[in-house]
């Protein structure tokens, strides 16, 4: 890891928990940058009740029992991973932090987790595989072109990513309302007040201006040509399929061998329908609530979904999640792993792959701490510690 200035590195001293971390991402990033971590669709209902129905997963404290040896280590598709948790996929990292998807994948490389590259991702596929460890998995829209598609799953099964993740929920992108007051485009587009905003954080402006304005690298070297749009949204959406169906899973099933997961599930049945098309697992999730505003939070679709499927095949989860104690519940609830997003990018922006190193030892710890007072030496034992009685 490069070395950080000293005041940098004082503030990282100090921080506690992943709040902190957005609080100094907050600081060091233009409002329109970190809107775009920050923000979800429409009026943010949806990412709200994400927040407010982890917090009311009541976990269930148990004493007198010999936790004194324990380990955060799981398997996740036949694979030991370190703690049960996965830098999910983001994409235009390289907006929060000079190749900030190479840091995000050393430091899950470093602390024996797997990584996600998006395919909104700002570096090439051979730089991130060249960065990330083993641990490295694919994640993948459906495209209008699937000539597109079949370049995309050619490249990353040739590059040694076994595990390939196909996002459901965007058959239209979230009108995500503070990106079209920010103006926030692809690529970027300077008016006054962006510009004034920009001055506001020389730290960032000074890392855009030596290493240039993020681009959609990976798409603009599989696809010959960058995307450009109105608004982030906009330059998904004129990519991204609206005719996605179940059949074209049997179509993508026949094309990759790996692993497949399917992103953005949020029934029981839709996971029997995962199952029954061959995939070996899913994530429940609503998108950080930056998809469909007015729907359930993430984690009350996850129990439905571990009873129809049990262990037949993996379940993980993501939206919301900003604690140990947010995985432990999850955990609890029967999910294999958490999925992180805004947690570590937050980590990113506010101090690279150290701020993102930081926020994997917070989670640890906190993970850690959970399953101690809940009489888990391991973390299939900390399933089913939900205090049943603070919910009936």
């Amino acid at each position: 890891m490069t070395t950080l200035p000293q005041s940098r590195k004082m503030r990282l001293e100090r921080v506690a928990c992943i709040d902190d971390l957005r609080t100094l991402a907050r600081g060091r990033l233009p409002r329109m940058v970190f809107d775009y971590i920050d923000g979800a669709a429409g009026g943010e209902v949806t990412a709200g009740r994400n927040r407010s129905a982890l917090d009311a997963v009541p976990l269930a404290p148990t004493p007198l029992v010999d936790v004194s040896a324990r380990t955060l280590a799981t398997t996740l598709f036949g694979v030991e991973v370190a703690a049960p948790f996965v830098i999910g996929p983001t994409g235009l990292n390289g907006a929060f932090w000079p190749q900030g998807d190479l840091a995000l994948a050393r430091a899950a490389a470093r602390s024996g987790l797997p990584f996600v590259m998006s395919s909104a991702a700002t570096v090439t596929l051979d730089a991130l595989r060249q960065a990330a460890g083993p641990l490295r998995w694919f994640q993948l829209y459906m495209l209008k072109d699937r000539a597109l598609v079949q370049a995309f799953l050619q490249r990353v099964h040739a590059g040694g990513f076994n595990v390939l993740q196909l996002t459901v929920d965007t058959a239209v992108s979230g009108r995500r309302n503070r990106d079209i007051r920010n103006g926030f485009t692809l690529p970027f587009r300077w008016t006054w007040r962006n510009v004034l905003d920009c001055a506001r954080h020389p730290a960032w402006s000074l890392a855009m201006l030596r290493t240039g304005t993020p681009t959609l690298r990976l798409f603009e070297d599989i696809a010959g040509k960058p995307p450009q749009g109105a608004t982030i949204s906009d330059v998904m959406q004129q990519q991204l399929s609206s005719a996605l169906t179940w059949r074209d899973l049997d179509w993508l099933r026949e094309r990759w061998p790996g692993h497949l997961v399917i992103k953005g599930i949020s029934s029981a049945q839709q996971a029997r329908q995962c199952l029954d098309a061959g995939a070996d697992g899913v994530v429940v999730s609503n998108h950080g609530g930056r998809q469909l505003e007015g729907s359930r939070a993430s984690i009350e679709w996850l129990a439905p979904v571990v009873e129809a499927v049990g262990e037949r095949m993996t379940v993980l989860i993501d939206s919301g999640f900003r604690s140990g104690v947010d995985i432990g519940k999850a955990i609890a609830l029967g999910a294999h792993g958490v999925q992180l997003g805004r947690a570590t990018l937050y980590g990113l922006a506010a101090a690279g792959e150290h701020g993102v190193q930081q926020a994997l030892d917070i989670l640890k710890a906190e993970l850690d701490r959970t399953m101690a007072l809940c009489a888990a030496a391991s973390v299939s034992a900390l399933r089913g510690r939900i205090d049943r009685d603070a919910t009936a």
